[in-house]
């Protein structure tokens, strides 16, 4: 899943993962994060997410990272929005009202810029990436995100062999050896959702689990 993966993705605007609605998880288990009025989110691999937008409205300041220009800009337009842009370090950012995007690689992103982070929304970032980046990806989360920080882990479970990712199959027991080091996790929520993607009966799967975790960072 190199950078080229991706940028093609939005080129031929094949992004079936990018919801038009605010993720049901979000809306049931967010509000019980209890997070400071203005409290800093950090949105990985977000996409054009309009969950940054339902975040936002909230009143919190909202960090997105992705890779895909066209994605960004998307988001900018598709929410009625005209960011400052400027070039940071290895990034292009993007500004407007309380939705900040940093475009470009997320394993670029520092503990600097993310200073004062106290919360984390993973929907679709861990489980687009394959194992070995899974690895680089819990790491780095731990480098850049301060102690304290909480927020919700959505993944997918799947007999892996039934189906290329992504979206990749992420066990309870991955999330643990990844995750578990550097986070309490809680799996709050447990759904069978087959019945409701066709696209991926289609794919012959034959089970299809979500996951929704509530961590925190110790």
């Amino acid at each position: 899943m190199h950078a080229e993966f991706w940028q093609a993705r939005w080129a031929r605007s094949e992004i079936g993962f990018h919801s038009p609605q605010v993720n049901p998880y979000l809306l049931r288990h967010w509000p019980a994060l209890a997070l400071a009025a203005g409290a800093k989110v950090l949105v990985p691999l977000c996409g054009k997410s309009v969950d940054m937008a339902w975040l936002a409205g909230l009143g919190y300041q909202v960090v997105g990272v992705e890779l895909a220009r066209q994605a960004v800009e998307d988001f900018f337009i598709e929410q009625q929005l005209s960011p400052q842009i400027s070039e940071e370090g290895a990034f292009v950012v993007y500004r407007a009202g309380a939705v900040e995007i940093y475009c470009g690689d997320f394993f670029a992103l520092t503990a600097q810029q993310l200073q004062g982070c106290q919360a984390l929304y993973d929907r679709a970032a861990l489980i687009a990436l394959p194992p070995e980046m899974r690895e680089r990806y819990a790491a780095h989360l731990a480098q850049v995100l301060p102690v304290g920080c909480r927020g919700l882990l959505v993944t997918l479970d799947y007999p892996q062999e039934q189906m290329a990712g992504p979206p990749f199959a992420v066990p309870g027991s991955e999330v643990q050896q990844l995750l578990g080091a550097a986070w309490q996790l809680e799996c709050i929520e447990a759904a069978d959702v087959l019945g409701d993607n066709w696209k991926f009966l289609q794919r012959g799967l034959q089970r299809l689990d979500e996951r929704v975790y509530r961590l925190c960072k110790v």
